[in-house]
């Protein structure tokens, strides 16, 4: 179990540039935790219980408007954090969150990780720059909104979602989670995703297997140079 704990730490971009002396702090803290498919881990407005650092699985991390309607801010896979802003904040979680899959979390306890922040500067050093990824992260979602139509926002989603075994790029959530991250309707994902298997760029082996047959035409896209679909 610790062992496992320290590979998903050590994978984690956040804590990359962390002197070992502050990563074994973190790895002393750690607790894993496995979540089933569906499970609310928490909701908005609890208190934050920690950072979270995806192993493996899927976790959605969304806000709820007062009609109801969900919007996705983010899709955490393998390697990427979660609750990290509340967690150093020490303010309450802004979103929800659930396991689109069955998912296994490293959870770095809140009141540890505050102290171990406050007593290690080192450790907050090097955690700047794995901030600075996140941020990163955080102003190419927002560039896809602000300049990219739908097409050159799947297209960029696309090329830089995670791949399987064999290379197959695989959709983190279902599509409407995916559509909704994206700031697209379920119906505008559907349509922008048929003209790219009609244009052959990409081919669909299942709901959440995909093959992105010209990389090349699909980086075009993504960056305003494609012709429109």
């Amino acid at each position: 179990m610790r062992e496992n704990v320290v590979d998903i730490l050590h994978a984690c971009p956040l804590f990359a540039q962390v002197p070992p002396s502050g990563f074994a702090r973190l790895v002393a803290m750690a607790r894993l935790k496995r979540f089933p498919k569906g499970t609310l881990i928490f909701r908005a407005g609890d208190e934050c219980p920690g950072v979270y650092v995806v192993g493996s699985g899927s976790v959605r991390i969304f806000k709820t408007g007062s009609g109801g309607k969900e919007h996705v801010l983010h899709l955490a896979g393998p390697r990427e954090t979660f609750a990290e802003m509340a967690a150093i904040g020490g303010f309450p979680l802004p979103a929800s969150s659930e396991a689109l899959a069955e998912s296994t979390c490293v959870l770095l306890p809140r009141d540890s990780f505050r102290q171990a922040l406050q007593e290690e500067h080192s450790l907050c050093l090097g955690m700047m720059t794995g901030m600075a990824f996140w941020v990163r992260q955080l102003v190419g979602l927002l560039e896809d909104i602000v300049l990219r139509d739908a097409a050159g926002r799947l297209a960029r989603f696309l090329l830089q979602a995670p791949t399987d075994e064999q290379g197959r790029t695989v959709l983190p959530g279902l599509k409407r989670h995916v559509a909704s991250h994206l700031n697209l309707t379920s119906e505008t994902f559907s349509r922008i995703l048929r003209r790219l298997l009609d244009a052959r760029l990409i081919a669909e082996h299942d709901d959440t297997h995909l093959e992105l047959l010209d990389r090349e035409a699909l980086d075009r896209l993504a960056k305003g140079i494609y012709p429109r679909l």
